[in-house]
């Protein structure tokens, strides 16, 4: 069983019009990300890019031999790589989860307001001129597509979409039902990207990444394939949205736990000490297992809970991000120190 309920965490903030969230969260994330918004291209993944910018030394495990620049390295005697900036114009792709399983949240935020602030600060920090933002949401009722433009007005109109969409629900499990169509899983939505974003770029995936994880860690989920095929071509950004209530059982007797995704139902007495240490440590597994594949698969990883801040770790990962762009050179060979 995945989660406990499917509600909104914050009845006051669900309550608001669509519009007056989007001001309360573009406020927010302009806010809380300014110092990150400065200059015309900017992204929350500094990639190699294809412009030219000149030579610097050779750093042994980190530089491929592929880059080298030989003619600088035959003047001068010591190994060079080219530099290049990065590209002008990039394309970001968004594959949002928007399952019956992201409504969970126990904290200020449940795991779709959550996902939905993710999507904003990635459009903000990837906006520029020239940049384009696509986007696929997977919904119960299928997937919706909004196809790759440029501007603010697209960004708040993806936003806008996202937040009014309607919540999802658990099927029904009661006996004598008829079976009901699966919605999309993240495989079908990764699958759907890849045949899209053909020009390399960037893609961030919003989700729990639970759909298809297999109980024996030691196989690969159905998502992991498709997610290391995107890698190949482009950057990818995996955001990981979780909720503390996922991680650990609170002591409150006896609660119902549904998985929102199949409707099963099951009564669990959380006063047992052993139940709770049980869960938590599955719990623990289950991340770790999440992890695991995303590392294999060659995407960066960012992790955001309901009950943290998220515009805060999103600063720490793109400063962090950024000095690895920008690690220093060394002492060059010969010179001063």
């Amino acid at each position: 069983m995945r989660r406990a309920t499917v509600a909104p965490a914050d009845p006051g903030l669900a309550e608001l019009a669509p519009d007056q969230r989007l001001r309360r969260l573009e406020l927010t994330v302009t806010r809380r990300l300014n110092g990150l918004l400065h200059g015309q291209y900017r992204g929350l993944l500094p990639g190699p890019g294809s412009e030219p910018s000149g030579s610097r030394e050779y750093r042994p495990g980190e530089d491929e031999v592929r880059r080298m620049d030989w003619a600088v390295t035959a003047r001068t005697a010591v190994p060079h790589v080219r530099q290049v900036d990065a590209d002008r114009e990039l394309t970001t792709w968004l594959l949002v989860d928007g399952t019956a399983s992201m409504e969970f949240g126990t904290a200020e935020l449940d795991k779709r307001e959550l996902a939905v602030a993710a999507v904003a600060a990635v459009g903000f920090l990837t906006a520029g001129v020239g940049n384009r933002l696509g986007a696929q949401v997977l919904r119960a009722d299928g997937v919706r597509r909004f196809p790759a433009r440029s501007g603010r007005t697209h960004l708040l109109s993806l936003l806008r979409a996202l937040l009014a969409a309607p919540r999802a629900t658990a099927p029904t499990d009661r006996p004598g039902r008829g079976p009901t169509a699966l919605p999309p899983d993240l495989a079908d939505g990764l699958d759907a990207l890849h045949r899209i974003a053909n020009r390399r770029g960037l893609v961030v995936v919003v989700s729990d990444f639970l759909d298809g994880l297999p109980d024996d860690p030691s196989q690969v989920a159905p998502w992991e394939r498709t997610m290391r095929r995107l890698a190949v071509r482009h950057q990818v950004l995996a955001i990981e949205v979780t909720d503390p209530r996922e991680l650990e059982l609170p002591d409150v007797g006896l609660i119902t736990l549904v998985d929102p995704e199949t409707g099963r139902h099951r009564e669990v007495c959380t006063s047992d000490r052993g139940l709770r240490e049980r869960y938590a440590e599955a719990a623990t597994a289950q991340r770790d297992q999440v992890r695991q594949a995303l590392r294999r698969s060659g995407a960066t990883h960012l992790p955001l809970r309901t009950d943290g801040d998220w515009s805060a770790d999103i600063v720490r990962h793109v400063h962090a991000q950024r000095r690895l762009a920008a690690a220093p050179v060394g002492r060059p060979r010969g010179g001063a120190a």
